[in-house]
């Protein structure tokens, strides 16, 4: 495997991010933030700082898409991780939806379907730390950290200082 990104790199894309969401929304007046478990979790927690830093407090959450994934029975078991709304709930929200790695789409179709049970956003916008490309759903992000050409066996590996102790982005086989 090899680092593509490291912590400084990830830390400026993150910031980069924030600010198109600022500027993208006109502001943070009515945005949300839904990390995806695990890793969008804590990347939507660390944009939601830097948005602070620079704007305003916004609120927040978790989104377990687990139940609403179209391949459950090819992969292994996890734990279902709560799904947890920010007070004010999604309704009338520019909802973003953090996840680190966007791939075939898959998971941000199961996204798409959790969110649909929640409530009504008025918008549903996608951030992502790294874009691997190989999709197989009509899925865009509308904010992503790097864009990173791959071959479809190749694996993304992110890891997270708060997860794996460790801020870095490795490919490799």
């Amino acid at each position: 495997m090899s680092v593509v990104l490291e912590q400084s790199e990830i830390s400026r894309s993150l910031k980069r991010i924030a600010h198109e969401i600022i500027e993208r929304n006109h502001g943070l007046e009515s945005v949300v933030l839904l990390g995806i478990p695990t890793r969008g979790v804590t990347l939507a927690q660390r944009i939601g700082d830097f948005l602070t830093s620079i704007d305003s407090p916004v609120p927040v959450g978790v989104l377990d898409i687990t139940m609403y994934r179209d391949d459950l029975r090819l992969r292994p078991p996890r734990p279902l991780v709560p799904t947890q709304i920010p007070i004010g709930g999604l309704e009338g929200k520019n909802l973003i939806l953090v996840d680190d790695v966007l791939f075939s789409g898959r998971t941000i179709r199961a996204a798409l379907d959790a969110i649909g049970i929640l409530g009504r956003p008025k918008t549903v916008q996608l951030a992502v730390l790294i874009d691997r490309g190989h999709r197989e759903l009509p899925i865009r992000a509308d904010y992503v950290g790097k864009n990173i050409p791959t071959n479809a066996r190749e694996n993304v590996r992110v890891q997270l200082q708060e997860i794996d102790g460790i801020d870095q982005v490795e490919v490799g086989n």
